[in-house]
């Protein structure tokens, strides 16, 4: 019989705490206000300085696409923030497990968002209506189960760690780099938090834990945003190399699965089985 979301949360409660005081070990402090040139800003037109123009922008269109991708991407917190809140609210440990992810994503955002600000890399005022666009355009999403949501964070932080390190790499700019680089660096570290409690849940519910993460392979796809005058950021990312179905099967998708030992588990029942076959033919496709 399948275990109720309820059941595996308390039987994860142990693993939870011990990964995410891990977490918290392993990361390295930092303050976003460390990484803003703020001798770079000045004042707009409401203050009696003057308002953002194109050629205000030093940045190249890749660098100023990667760049406004990542920060409206985090500014949508409260909609992730939903999906684990609603999910993993049974006890006071995964109510810190939240609250850290939560706290690092916002500080993601912060840093982002000032450091397009005080540069003049993006138009303000475009940047702040797409941002509302994008957190009122509404949310719908089929409700997901504990395994499932602990898959789905695990490659959405996998993706994120990519996106953000070929970014990094493809940036003329040393500060937006370091930027980048210092955010990867969390997300390769939440990567690790929830790709060890997948793996966690594995040795609790295998089948189910494989049907879950069969589940959300097949339908997974990074967050997307309309940017003004350019088109959606999925083709975006694609179009300048940062990201696209082959960057993400060869190194978000893989490297999880290798990581979880997905196709040389012993042991799963019918439905674990048959899921693995499900991400058998999954990645054959993507490789045909």
């Amino acid at each position: 019989m399948p275990k109720s979301d309820q059941d595996l949360l308390s039987e994860l409660e142990a693993d939870a705490a011990h990964l995410l005081q891990k977490h918290i070990d392993a990361a390295r402090d930092w303050q976003p206000h460390d990484y803003v040139p703020w001798d770079s800003g000045r004042n707009f037109a409401f203050l009696g300085g003057e308002d953002w123009s194109p050629e205000q922008v030093t940045l190249g269109d890749a660098e100023v696409v990667g760049a406004t991708v990542s920060v409206l991407v985090a500014d949508n917190l409260p909609e992730y923030h939903r999906d684990l809140a609603f999910a993993l609210r049974s006890s006071d440990v995964w109510w810190k497990l939240i609250g850290r992810w939560t706290a690092e994503e916002n500080r993601h955002a912060i840093v982002l968002r000032n450091y397009l600000m005080t540069t003049r890399a993006v138009d303000p005022v475009d940047l702040e209506r797409v941002r509302i666009e994008h957190m009122t355009t509404g949310y719908s999403a089929p409700s997901l189960h504990v395994l499932h949501i602990l898959a789905k964070f695990a490659l959405d932080e996998r993706a994120a760690a990519v996106r953000h390190r070929r970014a990094s790499a493809s940036s003329q700019d040393a500060l937006l780099s370091s930027i980048l680089d210092r955010i990867a660096e969390d997300d390769d570290l939440q990567t690790t938090l929830f790709t060890d409690l997948v793996s966690a849940a594995i040795r609790v519910d295998a089948d189910g834990a494989v049907r879950a993460i069969a589940d959300t392979v097949a339908s997974f796809s990074v967050p997307t945003v309309d940017l003004p005058g350019r088109g959606g950021s999925a083709e975006l990312l694609a179009g300048i190399g940062l990201y696209d179905r082959t960057i993400e099967t060869e190194e978000v998708i893989k490297p999880l699965l290798e990581a979880w030992n997905v196709f040389t588990l012993d042991g799963l029942g019918e439905d674990g089985l048959a899921a693995r076959a499900e991400l058998e033919s999954a990645l054959a496709t993507a490789a045909s």
